[in-house]
């Protein structure tokens, strides 16, 4: 059974997922890591440490599930 295409995979994917989503931009292509807030039939939505981001399902070339974030080292004293 052939593997999902990215955004049949986004659809599918539970809210709350870390996902990697790459998609096209002005100038080439951009990556957005985070946790899937929604997705519909038009487009996702990426919460990133900087900001929720809204990407057009057509724009999607790649998009995967991650492992959860390593935690942060403390600052050494």
């Amino acid at each position: 059974m052939p593997a999902p295409s990215p955004a049949g995979f986004l659809a599918s994917a539970p809210a709350g997922t870390r996902v990697v989503v790459r998609y096209r931009i002005d100038g080439g292509l951009t990556d957005a890591l985070g946790h899937l807030v929604s997705c519909d039939a038009r487009d996702c939505t990426v919460r990133t440490r900087q900001a929720d981001v809204v990407i057009a399902l057509d724009a999607v070339v790649a998009a995967k599930e991650v492992p959860p974030a390593p935690e942060r080292r403390r600052p050494r004293p």
